[in-house]
């Protein structure tokens, strides 16, 4: 079987956990929460890439208060479907210190990638850092961190879609979709 052919089987055997309309409706509940806490912050927001890109898509738009926008890049991943070491690959380049900073990424899952970025933003001197994901896996056991903002929670399968991959691809998917056997 090509990469190709692979892909397209897991695709077509995946079971459909949220479908769009439910993840859009999901963002503009996470929207106003957070317009709600940090409207008078000036806020940075990071999103972690490449997961988060299509939740700070369309999250960012619905926040109408003064922000600025920045990106970093850490994975354990790194087209696998288990994680390893974190690798950073993009650090920001608006300065931190003494700002309010929202991570924005596609899943809370053990909290590793996430906690690291943490952890980086306060050394930079963050005077607040948030999460806000689109989804909440239940994992079943403590993280190194918890999210502020969350819009769903899903069970502890391997996912894609919304940003979410299988082997760096099937992040363009049209919901949040479970692989069968993962």
């Amino acid at each position: 079987m090509t990469p190709i052919e692979e892909i397209l089987q897991v695709e077509r055997e995946a079971d459909i956990l949220y479908t769009e309309a439910e993840l859009e409706s999901a963002i503009d509940r996470v929207a106003e929460q957070i317009e709600a806490r940090l409207a008078n912050s000036n806020p940075v927001i990071l999103t972690v890439l490449n997961g988060g890109i299509i939740f700070a898509g369309k999250l960012i738009p619905r926040l109408r208060f003064p922000l600025q926008i920045d990106s970093v890049q850490a994975s354990r991943y790194r087209g696998e479907t288990s994680g390893g070491q974190i690798q950073w690959l993009l650090k920001p380049s608006l300065p931190l210190l003494g700002r309010t900073v929202l991570l924005t990424d596609d899943i809370l899952d053990e909290g590793l990638t996430l906690s690291a970025i943490t952890e980086w933003c306060k050394e930079q001197g963050a005077a607040d850092i948030l999460i806000a994901v689109l989804l909440d896996k239940q994992i079943g056991r403590e993280r190194p961190c918890r999210a502020d903002f969350v819009g769903l929670e899903v069970e502890n399968r391997y996912l894609f879609g919304y940003g979410l991959d299988y082997k760096n691809y099937l992040r363009n998917a049209p919901g949040i979709f479970a692989c069968k056997g993962l």
